[in-house]
């Protein structure tokens, strides 16, 4: 490495700023097709589990339980994490609007 480079050279237009590795990036969740398929398991499971509970209400539930994790780095878990929030939503009679704010 040059000597500049090691005790910060000034950036200019052509040196753009490197971007932070650990910083959230603003990008939009896009579920793979084995998520997608998990969803809709969850929706059924869901509706079964609370019958009395609009079909509408319960999707819209799941919808945002797995649009709270749309940054996660690892999704491995997040149906499971995604269903546990959806059913104490669910089960609290919260509207879907609200799921995850305060348990972040």
């Amino acid at each position: 490495m040059a000597p500049a480079t090691l005790q910060g050279a000034e950036r200019t237009e052509d040196s753009p700023a490197m971007e932070d590795p650990g910083a959230r990036t603003t990008r939009q969740w896009a579920p793979t097709p084995e998520e997608l398929a998990s969803v809709r398991t969850t929706v059924a499971r869901l509706k079964a589990a609370y019958p009395s509970v609009d079909a509408d209400v319960v999707e819209a539930t799941v919808e945002a339980a797995y649009d709270s994790f749309g940054q996660a780095r690892v999704r491995k878990y997040v149906p499971i994490l995604a269903e546990r929030r959806a059913r104490r939503a669910l089960a609290a009679g919260r509207a879907p609007d609200v799921v995850g704010k305060d348990e972040r």
